[in-house]
């Protein structure tokens, strides 16, 4: 088509490796075992007799590094992940509670398109009402430590125990409700006094506040400042053959207004679904479209405003990973990624003189802001 699109590194450890490398820590796997299970492990970490992992929902490196003087534990690790891609949490999630990529077990990204209905649905909020019982595709590997002997416990606020994402993506795994972080904190501390045990440690609220009032907000900073606190504590109070490993399922990056770019209809025309995130948009067309025409009026209408790409030029670029061909038609023929900080989005629906609601942090691109996520080791895990 005349124009290359970035390529993701498939050499760089990932959120895929993180509960990989925790089991080989916890000597519950090794090398044959990864290998049989086609997994990677490429975070080198100490041995350890349980390991908890948290999961800071939308904390990316870059916005850590500016706010470090409010969150002096969490920034004096100087390690990073790449999250993978699409930046998303449905898709983030699934990579680290499976140890595959988003190509593999199947979602794609915040909201995808399901060809055997023909319609988009939500895979973040719509496991209840929306999304197939067999749309996952992989193992959690929640159900694969239990078999190797490690006890696998989930810790999240109580709103989401009982939610169809939870049976999916956490599949296997005891819960352990905690609704404050303080609370979630010391619950793990208690489930990893004895025993071995894998905990997941969720934390939503900096996402949350940062869709909401953005990243740079004085509320954003504020709850940076209590997880540190708090997580400084999970550090020292941790019993000191359990590692901690803190990382994020993504970034964020703010869109001003004048980022919001509401996306020509003209170019939706041939379009029958618009699903993902305003920053990472895939939209399938009807049959017979032009796909590569599309593309191409796509490029010369936004520029360098965003990196736009066939479905075959995403996946051989690798920006899905490993794509099995269950998969493929999930993908959108064509994907729109949002450089920068823009953000494109299908106003087609608002009424006369309707004043959209945008989110002022958002993540989903390929940006350093969205993919790069801290890598803090602590306990039996300190280096």
């Amino acid at each position: 088509m005349g124009t290359s699109v970035p390529t993701a590194p498939d050499a760089a450890a990932n959120l895929a490796d993180v509960f990989p490398s925790c089991l080989v820590a916890l000597g519950a796997a090794d090398d044959a075992w990864l290998r049989e299970n086609g997994l990677e492990a490429r975070i080198t970490l100490r041995p350890a007799r349980s390991a908890i992992v948290v999961l800071v929902d939308g904390l990316g490196s870059v916005a850590l590094s500016a706010r470090a003087g409010h969150a002096r534990w969490l920034a004096s690790g100087k390690k990073k992940l790449w999250s993978g891609f699409p930046t998303t949490t449905a898709a983030a999630l699934s990579t680290l509670t499976t140890g595959r990529s988003p190509g593999t077990h199947g979602v794609v990204g915040y909201s995808g398109w399901n060809p055997d209905t023909g319609t988009v649905m939500n895979l973040l909020g719509g496991w209840d009402t929306e999304v197939p019982a067999d749309w996952f595709l992989t193992e959690t590997l929640f159900t694969r430590a239990a078999a190797l002997g490690v006890d696998p416990v989930v810790v999240g606020p109580e709103r989401y125990r009982a939610s169809g994402m939870t049976a999916n993506v956490l599949g296997g795994a005891r819960y352990v409700p905690a609704d404050t972080i303080p609370a979630r904190v010391d619950a793990a501390l208690a489930e990893t006094a004895t025993g071995r045990s894998l905990v997941y440690l969720y934390v939503p609220e900096l996402d949350s506040i940062g869709h909401k009032h953005g990243w740079q907000s004085d509320r954003w900073t504020a709850a940076l400042e209590l997880l540190d606190g708090e997580l400084a504590r999970l550090g020292a109070r941790v019993a000191p053959d359990v590692g901690v490993l803190v990382t994020a399922d993504h970034g964020v990056l703010d869109v001003p207004d004048h980022a919001n770019i509401a996306i020509d209809p003209l170019l939706l025309t041939d379009v029958v679904g618009v699903a993902g995130d305003p920053r990472c948009r895939q939209l399938t067309v009807a049959p017979g479209t032009d796909v590569r025409g599309l593309v191409g009026a796509f490029r010369a209408r936004y520029g360098k405003k965003a990196s736009v790409a066939s479905r075959d030029e995403a996946i051989a670029a690798g920006w899905f990973g490993a794509v099995s061909p269950d998969v493929v038609e999930r993908i959108g023929d064509v994907v729109v990624v949002a450089r920068g900080s823009w953000a494109f989005n299908d106003d087609r629906a608002l009424r006369d003189g309707e004043v959209p609601k945008r989110m002022i942090g958002q993540h989903g691109g390929l940006t350093d802001e969205e993919t790069l996520v801290p890598l803090r080791l602590a306990g039996a895990f300190a280096q």
